[in-house]
């Protein structure tokens, strides 16, 4: 029963996290900006990538070891890892006064930490 929740949020969840990852491997800080991801502004361009990066390697890890059941612990601890970014990308869109950021950002957490729960167990 709850497959027919989970597969839907871990798939709207690696899809959302492979974007984001892809976008901040690629773009510079100014598109992203521009693009709407107005958290990456102020922050060095390395660690841009490198959270591009760990969403990118995240997302894969929502999907993958469950699905083809090859270590499957590593998607509760993806999505544990995902929920970990939220917090500290709430804090920069609060600073920034962007409310409708921070409330996805709590969405994108909770959602993430339902995810892990339910694949623990």
């Amino acid at each position: 029963k709850m497959n027919i929740i989970l597969c839907p949020l871990q798939i709207f969840m690696a899809f959302t996290f492979m974007y984001s990852g892809i976008c901040k491997s690629y773009f510079s800080i100014q598109k992203l900006v521009a693009r709407g991801q107005t958290g990456v502004n102020g922050l060095p361009l390395w660690f841009v990538r490198f959270i591009g990066i760990t969403e990118i390697l995240g997302a894969v890890g929502l999907i993958l070891p469950w699905l083809l059941s090859i270590y499957p612990v590593l998607t509760p601890i993806s999505a544990i890892c995902l929920a970990f970014i939220m917090p500290f990308a709430g804090v920069i869109h609060y600073k920034l006064k962007e409310t409708k950021n921070v409330l996805t950002n709590v969405i994108v957490f909770v959602i993430c930490l339902v995810i892990a729960y339910f694949r623990v167990r």
